[in-house]
Parts: structure tokens; sequence; C-alpha cells
């Protein structure tokens, strides 16, 4: 993980992938974020997880985390444009793909 500081940290957002919408919230040290699915099936479900990231250019980062049941995720989030991706397989191995909007949930306009 860079040394650097996450330039979200202390930031909430909301993606909605249309099938699945999920509020990602980034604690204000960087390390963590909390996240909460709150549209589509899964909706309720949630955690807090530490995760790392890299800037791949302009607004856009590349943000991964593994949740506690194994299951991993991948995002690319390009907060200046307001689009996300994001990359999820499953413990059993099911492999998914999102693509939808992102939007800050705190009134700070990037």
């Amino acid at each position: 993980m860079t040394t650097a500081s996450f330039p979200m940290a202390g930031r909430r957002f909301e993606v909605d992938y249309g099938d699945l919408v999920a509020e990602n919230a980034y604690a204000a040290d960087g390390r963590s974020l909390t996240y909460a699915i709150t549209g589509g099936a899964l909706a309720g479900n949630g955690a807090t997880v530490g995760f790392e990231w890299r800037h791949l250019h302009g607004g856009a980062y590349a943000i991964s985390w593994q949740e506690a049941d194994s299951s991993t995720v991948v995002h690319i989030d390009d907060f200046d444009r307001g689009r996300s991706m994001a990359f999820f397989t499953t413990p059993n191995g099911q492999f998914h793909r999102f693509e939808g909007s992102l939007r800050s949930l705190d009134g700070i306009k990037d």
C-alpha cells in the first residue's frame, strides 16, 4: 500500500450499479472503509474492511479489499467523472462485473 493518504479519506460515496447499490465510507485515516449495501438482492449486508488503493490518473483510483468470507472486490472509481466499475469474486469462484454511477454523499463537489 502507498504511504500517502488516500485523497477520499473521511468521505462517503454511493455506487449505483442498477442491481446493486452501496454506500462506501472511507475512514479519516484512509486505511479502512465501511460499505453498506442499500439496494438489490444483497441489501442489508455490509462490513468494515481494510483496503489498498493506487492512483491511476486524474481522479481515478483502483481500490481493493478482501471480505471476511474471502470474497475479493476491486473497484476502478473515477471520482472526477462519477463512474465506477467493480469486479467481485465470491468464495466459491463466481465472478461478477458491475458498472455504474458514483456520487458523493457528503456534499463535496469533486
